[in-house]
């Protein structure tokens, strides 16, 4: 599965920049996120509750940032297990400057389910994905819109 989109933070670059490179800032706003364990720079073992539907896991997820360019492109990468279920992520952001106090996030990932989760919520999970990413951009937009950053 694919999933896109763009944002509009009131934010300078450099303070977006910043915030996403600290990984506990981007765990933080990660629904589902119950904790993280630094492997390595930019090598992390995080554990994510996900619920599709009636069905509920808890993935280890391996999360790597293989590619930066500060302070416009970050991808990130992360394969994960969960019992009778695994997922395969691949997400990059690009940001550019709007003016001196917005930036515009675009965002791309593309996603791999299989097992229990991908066969029984199958037609529930882009619904799931759509809510769990508009979490995530409403936490980090508070978070750096309001001076938490």
């Amino acid at each position: 599965m694919e999933f896109s989109g763009s944002q509009t933070i009131a934010a300078p670059i450099e303070k977006v920049w910043s915030f996403l490179l600290d990984a506990n800032n981007v765990f933080s706003c990660a629904p589902g996120f119950q904790s993280m364990e630094v492997l390595g720079e930019e090598h992390w073992k995080a554990l994510i509750s996900v619920g599709v539907g009636p069905v509920k896991a808890k993935f280890t997820m391996d999360v790597t940032r293989p590619e930066m360019q500060e302070p416009e492109v970050m991808l990130v990468k992360a394969r994960g297990k969960a019992p009778g279920s695994a997922v395969d992520l691949s997400g990059k952001m690009n940001l550019s400057v709007l003016d001196d106090t917005h930036t515009k996030m675009d965002w791309s990932a593309q996603v791999n389910i299989s097992g229990t989760i991908a066969s029984v919520g199958a037609r529930l999970i882009k619904g799931t994905a759509d809510k769990v990413t508009s979490q995530f951009f409403q936490c980090l937009r508070q978070k750096l819109e309001s001076g938490e950053a």
